[in-house]
């Protein structure tokens, strides 16, 4: 079986960022008039697919660059460091792709098999709290209810995976179920203080119920537990799904902050510090103090989620070798990345907000890249998947040999629990 990270993928991830680079800058120029309308232009996807920043995660089987998740993590801090909201788009259509490689091979076929310009599928509310119901029926299942939310890049895939519950009697369930974009209507909602120009509407149906054929709906647990053939043969479709998912997110928070970081270096040379007789506040002290407090937040965060991603690929060539981790290990892991990301948005934000704070009344004005960077990365620290305290909690129970909460949907942790004898 082939390894996605002994393919030689080093070349294909610095053509990718030297591209991103090169955009960068328009990125940032476009960055406010995409606020505006609460979405990407067509041209910022079109050119963002250039790139190949929307095929990090796409199967090599597809042609895609099917990177690991180490270097994943890299494009989508390079792409949040111009834009928080292209970041957060670019990290949605890759970090979801494990959903459809769940769903078996005529589901990939369907999401990869044929040409698109911008990410190939968005995913809403694959937790318990969804107000999508399915039925099965012969042939398939009949589709109700919604609207699903948080459906980030909707408007630009050619399918929307929706999270609904069922139960065939024996107690209610999550299943996934995979519906073409023309089936489906965006909702204009995505009014929010952050991340505006993700395009996160919810989607609702076109009618009351729809009908969607057998193989384009999948028992979530299923997914979770990899037991469908996708005849792909790289590890990265047996990394932990949860460390794949969450330490890429990481990069949209590290991106974020390590641009505003060079944004305050460069419009601070030469600006007077107010109530000082600092005529450039490069020499003050008191911003030398700020740095060094800014940059050991951004550090913590970048060597805990690169270690996480190092990690999550260790644990797919490990599981595509035949020979898969403890499971108890595996749920301690997953826990860990959970409360870890959570640590490294926090900080993130807080060294973003330290720069806020020092860079004077101008740095509120709507031109002005920091601020935007201030409210994208606080807005990715409210994340439902990432309530901190909630998160430590589950962590800290597991480290005192306690179980941790059952609770269904993508960040479950249950399903790595031991097996009992």
């Amino acid at each position: 079986m082939t390894s996605t990270a002994t393919r030689n993928t080093t070349e294909q991830l610095a053509s990718i960022l030297d591209k991103v680079r090169e955009l960068g800058p328009t990125l940032r120029a476009r960055a406010s008039e995409a606020e505006r309308t609460g979405r990407h232009s067509d041209e910022t996807i079109a050119d963002l697919d250039a790139t190949g920043a929307f095929d990090i995660a796409t199967p090599a089987e597809f042609g895609g660059a099917e990177l690991s998740v180490r270097q994943q993590l890299d494009v989508v801090a390079e792409v949040s460091k111009w834009d928080g909201s292209a970041g957060w788009t670019v990290w949605a259509g890759a970090s979801i792709n494990w959903i459809p490689a769940g769903m078996g091979r005529r589901v990939l076929d369907e999401v990869f098999g044929s040409e698109w310009v911008g990410p190939r599928m968005a995913g809403s509310s694959h937790f318990p709290a969804s107000r999508g119901r399915a039925r099965k029926v012969d042939g398939g299942w009949i589709v109700s209810g919604g609207p699903w939310t948080f459906a980030t890049g909707a408007r630009w895939t050619p399918y929307t995976n929706l999270g609904c519950i069922a139960d065939d009697g024996e107690g209610p369930y999550l299943v996934a179920l995979q519906v073409p974009r023309e089936r489906l209507r965006i909702l204009d909602d995505w009014h929010v203080a952050g991340m505006k120009a993700t395009g996160s509407d919810s989607v609702t149906l076109e009618g009351d119920e729809l009908s969607v054929p057998d193989h384009q709906g999948v028992d979530f647990r299923r997914i979770t537990a990899g037991t469908a053939d996708s005849g792909l043969a790289g590890s990265l479709w047996k990394a932990p799904t949860l460390g794949w998912s969450f330490a890429t997110m990481s990069g949209m928070s590290i991106g974020l902050a390590q641009g505003a970081l060079e944004r305050f270096l460069e419009r601070s040379a030469g600006r007077p510090l107010r109530g000082t007789t600092y005529t450039n506040q490069l020499e003050a002290p008191l911003t030398h103090l700020m740095l060094a407090e800014v940059h050991s937040k951004i550090q913590s965060a970048v060597l805990m989620t690169r270690a996480n991603a190092e990690e999550t690929d260790r644990l797919g060539e490990l599981a595509a070798a035949g020979s898969s981790a403890d499971p108890k290990y595996m749920q301690l892991f997953s826990a860990r990345v959970l409360v870890e990301t959570a640590y490294a948005m926090k900080w993130c934000a807080e060294a973003i907000e330290l720069l806020q704070r020092n860079s004077g009344s101008t740095a509120i004005m709507d031109f002005e890249p920091i601020q935007r960077s201030w409210r994208d990365a606080r807005v990715i620290t409210l994340h439902g998947a990432l309530n901190l305290e909630a998160l430590s909690e589950n962590y800290g129970r597991l480290m005192a040999g306690i179980e941790p909460h059952k609770v269904a949907g993508i960040t479950t942790l249950d399903r790595f629990a031991p097996a009992v004898s």
